[in-house]
């Protein structure tokens, strides 16, 4: 239960982070453009960033025309722009790019003839066609800058998927560790039983040929039964040898599953917080793939 709060509590904490839904509002304006006022519109997009929405608005009246966007005085006007969605012949268009707070709004009117602009009174059909372009292009900025922000929190998803997957590679590793120890630990015991045997006969031998040479006179025969207790004791020794590596080989094999079995709770602690940290981030992941939706349904 105190688990499941935390969780709430995280997931409201992250969205505090997203941006409250801002509608994309297109109203008729009159804009001040040089000395006097044009008849107009005017829309605000949330959020987008200034210089890269004058750029795509410089490049979109810019686009299928050899004219120039002309800027002075932050007003930019353009002579012969090429907007099929509002007519089919070139208009001059003439806006304003303004910094908001957290918005940019553009003010722009459309001339397609001399002295004669979009407005509500030369044409509803003209007008309502000025507004749909005018819209798209704000829906295009704001949707775009939603895909960069959820291309972002994607990301941060994948990579605490990543993270997540490493420590779940970690702790079969450190698994199969404790097992290939633990056969270790085996074999190595087995090991010393055999060699533990071959060391009571070797040991019994020596005991039998001491005896045996304690009651020998002959020379010759001392000498073959030293020469054969002496192979003996080498051979004992050797023995010893393998049993004392066999024992080194216990005593680090258990000092490797003590120090990994240590490991795997604190693996298991890890992944649970990364779970929980993943959990948040699909709520966050979600929240901007419902934000795109509701944009393009503008």
């Amino acid at each position: 239960m105190k688990s499941n709060s935390i969780l709430v509590l995280l997931f409201l904490i992250s969205c505090m982070g997203i941006k409250a839904q801002k509608p994309i509002l297109v109203s008729e304006d009159s804009i001040k453009f040089g000395k006097g006022k044009l008849p107009g519109l005017s829309v605000i997009i949330p959020e987008v960033n200034y210089e890269k929405t004058l750029k795509t608005w410089t490049r979109d009246l810019q686009s299928g025309t050899k004219s120039k966007l002309v800027t002075e005085n932050n007003e930019l006007s353009i002579f012969g722009a090429k907007i099929k969605e509002i007519s089919p012949n070139p208009v001059n268009v003439y806006s304003k790019l303004m910094n908001l707070d957290s918005a940019i709004k553009i003010n722009v009117a459309f001339e397609v003839k001399k002295d004669q602009y979009i407005e509500r009174s030369t044409g509803e059909t003209d007008l309502s066609k000025a507004k749909v372009y005018l819209k798209e292009f704000a829906k295009n900025q704001y949707v775009e800058l939603a895909k960069d922000q959820s291309d972002a929190e994607d990301k941060k998803l994948q990579d605490l998927g990543k993270e997540l997957s490493s420590l779940e590679k970690e702790k079969t590793q450190l698994q199969k560790t404790i097992e290939s120890e633990n056969t270790t630990i085996v074999t190595e015991n087995d090991n010393i039983t055999v060699q533990n045997n071959e060391l009571a006969s070797v040991t019994s031998e020596i005991i039998e040929q001491n005896k045996q040479l304690s009651s020998t006179s002959d020379d010759k025969t001392i000498k073959a039964k030293k020469d054969y207790i002496n192979g003996l004791e080498k051979r004992k020794k050797k023995i010893q040898n393998m049993i004392e590596t066999s024992q080194n080989r216990i005593n680090k094999a258990n000092n490797e599953i003590e120090k990994e079995t240590a490991e795997i709770p604190r693996n298991d602690k890890m992944q649970e917080l990364e779970n929980g940290k993943i959990e948040k981030q699909r709520a966050v992941c979600q929240k901007f793939a419902d934000k795109i939706k509701t944009i393009k349904s503008y």
